[in-house]
């Protein structure tokens, strides 16, 4: 199997299918399955993240999400952001998160930092 640039739709779809086989085939960590295993996952990554981005979510659509699949009310994320006020401002796009509560945010409830710093969210500021 030659490994070479994906450029092209239909390329893609050829990697994803070597990929597969050689995901099948589990190679031996270090062997040179392996390594053109890693090769083709990253070519394939780069490709994906080129053609097929997700765009994050907003931070405060993020965390009203989290709230409702755990059944929370505000009071609940007092310990991340703050007074109850404090939170209320910043679920009503209000005040702006510190540092220190994008990183509690971050660490209890998983989102990642990039939700919270990223070109949508300071274009918007």
């Amino acid at each position: 199997m030659t490994i070479s640039p994906i450029r092209t739709e239909h390329d893609y779809q050829e990697a994803i299918k070597h990929l597969d086989k050689l995901l099948d085939m589990d190679p031996e960590p270090g062997s040179e399955l392996d390594d053109a295993l890693e090769v083709l996952t990253t070519l394939v990554h780069a490709y994906e993240q080129k053609h097929y981005s997700i765009e994050l979510p907003d931070p405060i659509d993020a965390i009203k999400y989290i709230m409702e699949e755990k059944g929370w009310s505000n009071k609940d994320l007092e310990p991340f952001i703050g007074p109850k006020s404090r939170v209320s401002e910043i679920l009503n796009r209000k005040r702006y998160f510190t540092i220190q509560q994008i990183y509690r945010l971050h660490k209890h409830l998983g989102l990642p930092l990039e939700v919270f710093i990223n070109e949508q969210v300071l274009a918007a500021a």
